[in-house]
């Protein structure tokens, strides 16, 4: 019995199709749950998570504000974690999310981190 994809899904692998995380430029994973967002490094050639981050982190769950406020310092703490790391340049994976509201404050805080993409 086949089961039938969500619109989400469909968008997730059509993105997925055509981006591809290296070790010199990895796939940034965002994925987004009713309560918190998490952002992960990804080099899809190795099968290996570089960095990774989410608003469960201690310092961020400390931090008052919305939703937004955490996922723009999830965002800024994956980016100081990349350039720890030497990376420069990453390319952006909104799992299937519109690029709106907490997943779009992830990504400026990642740019502020100093990741570029």
């Amino acid at each position: 019995m086949d089961q039938k994809l969500s619109s989400k899904d469909k968008i997730k692998f059509r993105i997925r199709k055509r981006i591809t995380g290296t070790a010199e430029r990895p796939r940034l994973s965002v994925f987004r749950s009713n309560t918190d967002l998490y952002l992960q490094l990804i080099d899809d050639l190795n099968g290996r998570t570089l960095a990774a981050a989410s608003t469960k982190d201690k310092d961020i769950k400390a931090q008052s504000g919305t939703k937004s406020d955490k996922s723009k310092l999830a965002g800024q703490a994956i980016g100081r974690k990349a350039v720890d790391l030497g990376i420069k340049a990453c390319i952006f994976d909104r799992g299937g999310n519109l690029y709106h509201g907490r997943v779009k404050a992830a990504a400026d805080g990642a740019r502020e981190g100093g990741l570029v993409f």
